[in-house]
C-alpha cells in the first residue's frame, strides 16, 4: 500500500517537527536542512522552497512549539488565578523552547546579526497580546486600579518570566511564579 503524499499545512508540520528533533538532539550548530528532509521523509528541495536556510527554519520550528502550547486563558472571575494561569502556560511552553533557544540563540545571533529582541518579535509574530484580556478584565471587576498599570508594571510579570528563562534555560517553579503575582505585582495594581 503507498502513502499518500503530505501535502500544505501537513508537509510543513512533519518538516517543522523533524527540524525540532534535529535541534533537540544535535544543537543548531549540528541541524543540516539534508537531516531536517530526511526525517520528514521529504526532499531538501522541498524545505528549501518554503525556507531560507536553516536560520529561518529554526525560527519556524521554535513558532511551531510554540503554537503548541497557547496562552490565551478564559474568564476565571479572578485575576490571581487567571495570573497564575497564565504563567502555567507560559511555563508548559518554555519548557521545551527554552532547549530549543539555549542551543540555538548564540550562533543564531552571530549568524543573523540580529539582536534578541528582533528574534522574539520573529517568534511572537502574529500572536495577540494575552495579558491585556486578563487585565482589562480585572479592572471591570474592580480589582486592580487601572491607574497603575502604568507599561513598567504591566509589563512587569512577562519581564520577570522572560528574564528567568533566558538566564537558566528553565522554566521558573510554579512556587516562584505565584510568588512573583502574590508579593510583586498583585501588590502594585490592586485597587483600594
Amino acid at each position: 500500500m503507498m502513502e499518500k503524499r503530505r501535502r500544505g499545512n501537513d508537509l510543513d508540520s512533519a518538516i517543522l517537527d523533524a527540524a525540532w528533533l534535529e535541534l533537540s538532539e544535535r544543537g543548531y550548530a549540528g541541524l543540516t536542512m539534508e537531516a531536517v528532509a530526511a526525517r520528514a521523509g521529504t526532499s531538501r528541495p522541498v524545505l528549501s522552497r518554503r525556507w531560507d536556510g536553516r536560520a529561518a527554519l529554526t525560527v519556524a520550528a521554535l513558532r511551531h512549539q510554540m503554537h503548541k502550547h497557547p496562552l490565551t486563558v478564559k474568564d476565571r472571575g479572578d485575576l490571581r488565578k487567571e495570573l497564575l494561569e497564565l504563567l502555567d502556560r507560559a511555563a508548559d511552553r518554555a519548557a521545551g523552547v527554552a532547549v530549543g533557544l539555549a542551543f540555538f540563540a548564540n550562533e543564531y545571533f552571530q549568524h543573523t546579526r540580529s539582536s534578541p529582541l528582533e528574534l522574539r518579535a520573529q517568534l511572537l509574530l502574529g500572536e495577540a497580546n494575552v495579558l491585556t484580556p486578563i487585565l482589562d478584565r480585572a479592572v471591570a471587576r474592580g480589582e486592580i486600579d487601572a491607574r497603575k498599570l502604568i507599561p513598567e508594571v504591566t509589563t512587569l510579570l512577562t519581564d520577570l518570566f522572560r528574564h528567568h528563562v533566558l538566564m537558566s534555560w528553565t522554566a521558573p517553579s510554579p512556587a516562584l511564579r505565584k510568588i512573583w503575582v502574590d508579593a510583586i505585582f498583585l501588590p502594585l495594581v490592586r485597587a483600594g
